[in-house]
């Protein structure tokens, strides 16, 4: 009997300290997944979303950097001369070599910031198409067509929307690039890609407009990254 309960003994530690380990190692292997699954700390550089980017080189042929951007008041009470996305045009410009043409609307935003955050919500609620002063470019002679916008009310400002609209950037390499107040892309991208289903996107750049005038050395590292 004795020797029956020493077994009995035996096995059942044995058992408890084999659920044991089962146990703390399932623990370790679930914390090591929260840890891999956190997000990494956001940065200036982004992926353009990993299904949008389909490679990470340029297509041959001029460049051209179309751009909506807007100066006057902004969020933080000053007056700005060039706007935030016209700076990062500007920057992607200078390294490219390429061809510039901004979006300029038929009726140009206020100056007050308030007064242009009321018009961005109105024109977003009614899915308004505002209309483009300038002409709009022949995009027939260009491989590789970056596009950039703020982030107004978690989207494209409508006028980009109404250039978006107007010419087909499918069959194109299409590189967006954005100033933001701490949203980050926000929903502009799929936005974009259901837009132009054909294109080929590579990473886009987005940034937080109050870094955008001295952000040069970062958009030179981005376009490096992608080849030019």
């Amino acid at each position: 009997m004795k020797t029956k309960n020493r077994k009995f003994i035996f096995i059942s530690l044995f058992a408890i300290l084999f659920i044991a380990a089962a146990a703390f190692d399932f623990a370790q292997g679930s914390l090591r997944n929260q840890n891999e699954s956190r997000p990494a700390k956001r940065n200036a550089v982004t992926n353009s979303d990993s299904s949008a980017s389909s490679g990470t080189k340029p297509a041959k042929g001029p460049v051209l950097i179309v751009y909506f951007s807007r100066a006057g008041e902004n969020d933080s009470n000053s007056n700005i001369r060039i706007g935030n996305t016209h700076w990062i045009a500007n920057f992607i410009a200078d390294k490219t070599k390429g061809d510039k043409y901004e979006i300029v609307p038929a009726v140009p935003y206020p100056k007050s910031y308030q007064k242009t955050l009321d018009r961005a919500e109105s024109e977003q609620q009614r899915g308004a198409r505002p209309k483009i002063k300038n002409k709009l470019p022949d995009i027939r002679r260009y491989g590789t067509i970056f596009l950039g916008y703020p982030i107004w009310w978690s989207e494209l400002p409508m006028v980009v929307r109404t250039f978006m609209d107007s010419v087909d950037l499918n069959g194109k390499t299409v590189i967006p690039f954005s100033t933001n107040g701490g949203s980050g892309w926000a929903d502009s991208l799929p936005i974009i890609r259901h837009a132009y289903p054909r294109a080929h996107f590579l990473r886009g750049f987005e940034i937080e407009g109050d870094q955008a005038s001295h952000a040069r050395k970062q958009v030179d590292r981005w376009l490096d990254g992608i080849g030019y």
